[in-house]
C-alpha cells in the first residue's frame, strides 16, 4: 500500500528543534494560514515548502515586519508562481522598515542624550550621589 505522504517531511517536534520555536508558535502560524502542514490523523507533517515559509516568517519577524506584511509577501510567490514579485515586495518592505528603524534609533539616541544630560545636571547640583556609575 503506497502512502500519499511525502517522505521529506518533518514532525512538529522536529520543526521545533530545527527552528527553535514552540509547538504553539507553529499552530499559531497554521491558524493564520501561513503554514499548511499535511494532516495525518492528529499529526502535522511539515513539507519543504512549510520549512521555507517558516524561515521567511522568522526572518520577517526578526526585522519587525507585521504578520500581514509577511503573509502578503509569501502569497505573492503562491499567486505568481515565482520569486520576482515576492522579492520586489520584500525589498520594498525592507526599505520602509529600515527607514522606520533608523528613525526609532534617532529618537532613542536623542532620548539617551537628554537623559544623560539630566543625570549629569542632577549630579552637578549635588542632588544625588553617583552610585550607579
Amino acid at each position: 500500500m503506497k502512502s500519499d505522504v511525502p517522505t521529506d517531511v518533518m514532525t512538529i517536534r522536529e520543526m521545533c528543534d530545527a527552528y527553535d520555536v514552540t509547538p504553539r508558535t507553529l499552530r499559531f502560524y497554521e491558524a493564520k494560514e501561513l503554514l499548511t502542514p499535511i494532516r495525518v490523523g492528529t499529526r502535522r507533517l511539515f513539507t519543504r515548502r512549510d520549512r521555507a515559509r517558516l524561515a521567511l516568517i522568522l526572518r520577517g519577524k526578526r526585522f519587525g515586519f507585521s504578520l500581514e506584511d509577511i503573509r502578503q509577501t509569501l502569497d505573492l510567490y503562491d499567486r505568481d508562481g515565482g520569486l520576482t514579485a515576492q522579492r520586489q515586495k520584500a525589498y520594498d518592505l525592507a526599505v520602509k522598515r529600515l527607514a522606520e528603524m533608523e528613525a526609532q534609533r534617532a529618537e532613542l539616541d536623542l532620548a539617551i542624550a537628554d537623559l544623560k544630560a539630566e543625570l549629569k545636571e542632577a549630579e552637578a547640583k549635588g542632588l544625588v550621589s553617583n552610585r550607579a556609575a
